[in-house]
């Protein structure tokens, strides 16, 4: 029993000499290669852009609701949504029959008056000979004195009603025209060359004008399309006329479509007690791949900087007694001392290398070790964060 019991000794000595051994190395030495593992990034040239963001709307910059100057029904509908119309195209037509029947009638009271006139014109013409013709017998004292009286009556009588007909003849006139232009008003013509976008109404719908104009359709001219981006007040002070901006949609986040700001609307939306400015931009859409109501990732460049020197964010710091001097660590023999460089722009990710290190230059990024003390060595307030983490200047 005692020899078993000396051969399972040395097995157990054996393996707690192994445990021991790999928590010394782990405890010991496993420091080292981890610290020569970490992690370094290259002074690169790229491009840092600060951009106060908003969301929009997209919508044509040119458009017009096509709507009824008539009530009547819809006795025509030429187009659908989508069609490309010329100015001046039939668009609809609402029955004509009883602004015809207006026409008509205002015809047939113009031609009764004018006929009117014409019997008035003619009894002018006798009364005016009828008093003259007593006047030269008065002047040779062949008439009574009360006949000469009655032509020269009977004259201004006669002259009179040609006044009131032609009075009477002009308001016919005047209600032939209106009448005659309701009647145009049944056919509807397109005001301006684009795109049907949105139809309202169906052909036989029965349109009510005594109130207000009903809308038929809207035309749009989406060649130039407008984006009404809304900005929170924290922001609109930095906003100006002719910035540049950039947008993308959800349907190609890739791409992106360049405009300036044309306007910045003064009054807001309030929006759950949110304070929202409208500014409107203006994007060229010749190719037609921008529709309406599309939404829109707004960018308004407050600054920026292309083909620069740039380090990670998190590689440069600024410690607490460097008076605002920005530093990096380089790798080097332990105890190498920060090295100092000149910033510029920042944004989210990147900051710009003015001077200090050139294209290629290896630069150490923070472990989670440090980060905490590079972090508490920091001084001097940085520059506050935009909507997407990057700094506002």
């Amino acid at each position: 029993m005692s020899v078993a019991r000396s051969r399972w000794k040395i097995p157990l000595v054996f393996i707690v000499v192994l445990l021991l051994g790999g928590l010394g190395w782990w405890k010991f030495g496993g420091s080292e290669p981890t610290q020569a593992r970490a992690a370094t990034a290259k002074v690169q040239r790229g491009s840092i852009e600060n951009t106060v963001s908003a969301l929009g709307k997209i919508g044509p910059k040119t458009y017009v609701d096509v709507g009824a100057q008539l009530s009547g029904q819809l006795e025509a509908l030429n187009v659908e949504v989508g069609d490309r119309v010329e100015q001046g195209a039939l668009l609809a037509q609402i029955d004509p029959r009883i602004y015809e029947s207006r026409v008509e009638g205002d015809r047939a009271r113009v031609d009764s008056l004018t006929a009117q006139l014409a019997e008035r014109n003619a009894n002018l013409e006798l009364a005016k000979a009828t008093h003259t013709r007593n006047q030269a017998l008065a002047e040779r004292k062949l008439i009574a004195k009360d006949l000469l009286d009655t032509s020269a009556a009977q004259l201004k009588q006669a002259q009179a009603q040609i006044g009131s007909l032609r009075a009477q003849l002009k308001e016919a006139q005047s209600t032939l025209d209106g009448d005659t232009a309701n009647l145009s008003y049944a056919r509807i013509y397109a005001p301006m060359a684009g795109t049907v976008v949105s139809v309202t109404a169906l052909k036989g719908q029965t349109l009510n004008a005594n109130q207000t104009a009903p809308t038929i359709l809207r035309i749009a001219n989406l060649d130039t399309m407008t984006v009404t981006a809304q900005v929170a007040e924290a922001d609109i002070g930095r906003i100006r006329d002719d910035m540049a901006v950039y947008f993308t949609t959800l349907g190609q986040p890739d791409r992106r479509w360049q405009g300036t700001v044309r306007q910045i609307q003064p009054t807001p939306d309030i929006v759950n007690e949110v304070v929202l400015y409208k500014v409107l931009i203006d994007v060229d859409n010749s190719d037609g791949v921008l529709l309406p109501d599309m939404t829109a990732q707004v960018f308004f460049v407050l600054s920026q900087a292309q083909d620069v020197l740039t380090v990670p964010a998190a590689a440069v710091f600024s410690p607490a007694d460097a008076k605002g001097q920005s530093f990096v660590r380089v790798p080097g023999a332990e105890g190498t001392p920060p090295k100092p460089v000149q910033v510029g722009l920042r944004d989210r990710d990147s900051v710009e290398i003015v001077s200090g290190l050139a294209e290629g230059d290896s630069v150490l990024l923070p472990t989670a070790a440090n980060a905490a003390a590079n972090a508490s060595a920091s001084s001097g307030p940085r520059p506050p964060m935009g909507m997407f983490g990057g700094p506002r200047r």
